[in-house]
């Protein structure tokens, strides 16, 4: 009886130890094909989308320069009307810090 057991046990042991085996293999394979998705789609949305994102930038940084050209030209060009609408600016900040 110990040497029928002892073959189920090994017998056992032999199919616990070949899944453990299949399942590495397809684990591997499965691994391999996420890799090569992540390369072939997701790598190149990213780079798409950073570049999306690097015009944009480049846009903001644009639209800033140039309502800074225009409000530094709107300055010189009436500079009485810039400092009343600082001094008015600065008094309603003041009002409503105050409260």
């Amino acid at each position: 009886m110990t040497s029928a057991s002892s073959r189920i046990a090994d017998d056992v042991k032999d199919m616990a130890t070949d899944a453990k085996d299949t399942a590495q293999s397809e684990i591997a394979a499965l691994r391999k094909k996420v890799e090569a998705l992540m390369a072939d789609r997701v790598s190149p949305a990213l780079a798409e989308v950073a570049g999306q994102a690097e015009a944009l930038a480049h846009g903001a940084k644009d639209t800033v320069k140039r309502q800074t050209d225009n409000l530094a030209t709107t300055v010189r060009a009436q500079p009485f009307a810039a400092v009343g609408a600082a001094a008015l600016a600065g008094l309603a900040i003041g009002l409503l810090i105050r409260r």
